[in-house]
């Protein structure tokens, strides 16, 4: 099963619930029902569990044309795991790699359309543009956008699970926060972290067209909105979240993206950028742990 499992990298998909789990929260300003909860928990984890390996089985011979020199480059913490890329490197078959990614992608659908028609229509979108994404790489780095839009599909879905008509403003801001956080968080990092590899095979990512520094500056500037972005999503939720919610987010998006943000554009250093992946990582499952306590306060003074 690791082998599975690295295929769809599970430890960072694992990170990744935290981000529609937040999001529903924030939306509802409370929790919804037990049975919601399960539900949606199982569906997040079969979407993510399939997308992610839907990454590997498309871009499998660019993976391995890769690493076929140095092999696998040491990665980071959240995608530590030893048998990373196991279609690359042969360790499990493309046909066991389409069963696993399509069991999970019908098992997500289902739940989809249990909790609200629309998120089918999102997910399918999302799987459409993974395989977009995934066949632009050695043609532009506008990619980078479509990554962008791919990973607020989670969160956005979640929304529709506890609002079945939601504000087309406050999903705007939402979508906002969510696509700055991908570009310069995840998205610029994780290519910054794997430029030898891709000029190994002729990838055009952000560094690679534009080199470390404007790069760097890409990933501050992306990094920046989406802190500011943070500060007005207590106007998304019908929960009482005052300035202490707004100054801890604050503080939270210091900690988790500016700071390690700041280290890699002024060192310019590949270690860095796989740091700021990391931290950024976690940077919902901080802002998943704010407001749930948040939350709780909030429900306890009322009472």
């Amino acid at each position: 099963m690791k082998r599975f499992f690295a295929l769809s990298r599970t430890t960072h998909g694992i990170l990744d619930l935290a981000t529609p789990a937040f999001c529903a929260l924030l939306w509802l300003g409370g929790f919804p029902q037990l049975r919601v909860i399960l539900l949606s928990l199982f569906t997040a984890f079969a979407g993510y569990t399939a997308v992610y390996a839907l990454n590997d089985l498309v871009g499998v011979k660019d993976d391995r044309e890769k690493f076929a020199e140095n092999g696998i480059n040491p990665g980071y913490s959240v995608e530590a795991s030893e048998q990373r890329y196991p279609l690359a490197r042969n360790l499990l078959s493309l046909k066991n790699g389409w069963l696993w990614a399509g069991t999970w992608f019908i098992l997500a659908l289902i739940g989809s359309y249990l909790l609200n028609p629309v998120i089918v229509f999102i997910l399918l979108t999302a799987a459409v543009l993974e395989i977009i994404y995934c066949l632009l790489l050695k043609v532009t780095y506008l990619r980078t956008l479509v990554s962008g839009v791919v990973k607020t599909s989670g969160p956005i879905a979640a929304v529709f699970v506890v609002d079945s008509n939601p504000s087309p403003y406050f999903l705007l801001l939402l979508f906002v926060w969510l696509f700055m956080w991908e570009i310069g968080g995840q998205n610029v990092p994780a290519d910054w972290n794997d430029t030898i590899e891709d000029r190994r095979v002729n990838a055009i990512t952000i560094p690679i067209r534009f080199g470390v520094e404007k790069a760097g500056f890409i990933v501050i500037a992306t990094l920046a909105l989406t802190v500011i972005a943070s500060c007005f999503l207590p106007l998304v939720s019908p929960a009482n979240l005052g300035l202490p919610y707004i100054l801890a987010s604050l503080l939270l998006g210091f900690v988790f993206l500016l700071k390690p943000g700041f280290k890699l554009y002024k060192f310019n250093e590949g270690r860095y950028a796989a740091r700021l992946f990391d931290m950024a990582s976690h940077y919902p499952l901080a802002q998943l742990v704010l407001i749930s306590i948040s939350l709780v306060i909030s429900n306890f003074i009322g009472q």
